[in-house]
């Protein structure tokens, strides 16, 4: 089988589906790329198991076949080439022929016989979301995402359409986000979709996708995301989620509107005084105008002031400096909201107007 193909359009699309391909796995094939010629386009794809990622490209092909071949070697020679058209040809004994402008190259590849199919999506549940709208929600949500494997569900992230609302949600037990938008999509859907793979559909999607539609297809077990010609499949995470409407409060007794970016800079001052063996919760305090921080710790100790707009009655309280600080950073807008209940209930953080995201924090117990 022959192929020639646009040597940057080969690239990115090795680049694309390399993400999924297995680092060790006792599934050898696994740790390659499969690739298909079929009439006038070649198609890639990557399957680590638990998610896989496939897409293609045209080009002009005699001849029809598949085979796996190393993702070291297929991506570091296809970019390395002088030329910017490549020709591939597959003899019989799977050996991958390269040829552009004036240089040739060669390495093997193996059968695909022994290569899993990807699964199958029923492609008639489906809603569709904008590009750079998906990409916001993941980026501003997965911070809160669970490390913590011994309950794997809250390793990934909740996605929860009813009523034409979508929440995607993510915690870990000391925090939760959430970030909403409206949709259009009249069905209802609640499941979980690991954290890595939504970071990789994240990755994929580009600054210039402002008009472009992303396709989510799923059942009960799998979900596909279709970004323009790339199709990232993912297993769904099982078990129960929290039921994070309980979580967030009702009201609130303090709320404080304060610089995102100044907030942020007194807790990165903090951080220089935290690490493994220096932990300290920031202590808070709110009322008359001012937020005041302050954190002590065997490396040494930091005391500072933020003026803020404070309505509501005075409060102390201790928190995690990281948390707030991942809160800050995944947070839009150069204001945010923040809204106390008291000293050991949870700190809320919102965007200036509407709820478009809810970052929830659980407090500290200071010491006298």
């Amino acid at each position: 089988m022959k192929f020639t193909c646009n040597k940057s359009e080969l690239s990115e699309a090795i680049s694309n589906v390399s993400r999924a391909v297995s680092q060790k796995s006792n599934i050898a094939v696994l740790e390659g790329i499969k690739v298909k010629v079929g009439s006038g386009e070649v198609e890639l794809t990557a399957y680590n198991l638990e998610m896989g990622i496939r897409t293609s490209i045209k080009a002009e092909t005699e001849g029809e076949g598949e085979f796996v071949v190393s993702v070291r070697l297929f991506s570091e020679f296809t970019r390395r080439m002088s030329g910017e058209e490549i020709r591939f040809d597959i003899d019989e004994n799977l050996v991958v022929n390269i040829a552009s402008d004036a240089t040739e190259c060669s390495y093997p590849a193996v059968s695909a016989d022994d290569y899993p199919e990807l699964p199958k999506v029923d492609s008639e549940r489906s809603f569709s979301i904008k590009q750079t709208t998906l990409r916001s929600m993941i980026n501003m949500t997965g911070y809160a995402a669970s490390l913590n494997e011994s309950k794997p569900v809250l390793t990934g992230e909740l996605f929860d359409i009813e009523g034409g609302e979508f929440n995607m949600v993510a915690i870990d037990g000391f925090r939760l986000a959430i970030r909403n938008e409206k949709t259009d999509c009249t069905e209802n859907y609640h499941f979980v979709v690991p954290k890595k793979a939504l970071m990789e559909v994240s990755t994929l999607i580009k600054d210039d996708a402002e008009d472009k539609q992303c396709v989510i297809y799923t059942n009960d077990r799998h979900i596909i995301f279709e970004l323009n010609n790339v199709f990232v499949i993912s297993r769904l995470l099982e078990g129960n989620f929290h039921n994070y409407k309980l979580s967030i409060p009702n009201g609130f007794k303090t709320e404080v509107i304060i610089s995102k970016r100044e907030f942020a800079t007194c807790l990165e001052r903090c951080a220089l005084l935290i690490d493994d063996k220096n932990k300290s919760p920031i202590r808070c305090e709110v009322g008359n105008g001012v937020m005041k921080i302050s954190c002590k710790t065997g490396i040494g100790k930091i005391n500072d002031a933020i003026s803020a707009d404070i309505n509501g009655e005075t409060v102390t309280i201790g928190f995690n400096n990281k948390l707030v600080l991942e809160a800050l950073r995944a947070a839009d807008g150069d204001k945010v909201r923040i809204r106390f209940n008291g000293a050991m209930k949870v700190i809320e953080i919102l965007p200036m107007t509407g709820e478009s995201f809810i970052f929830l924090i659980m407090p500290i117990q200071l010491k006298n």
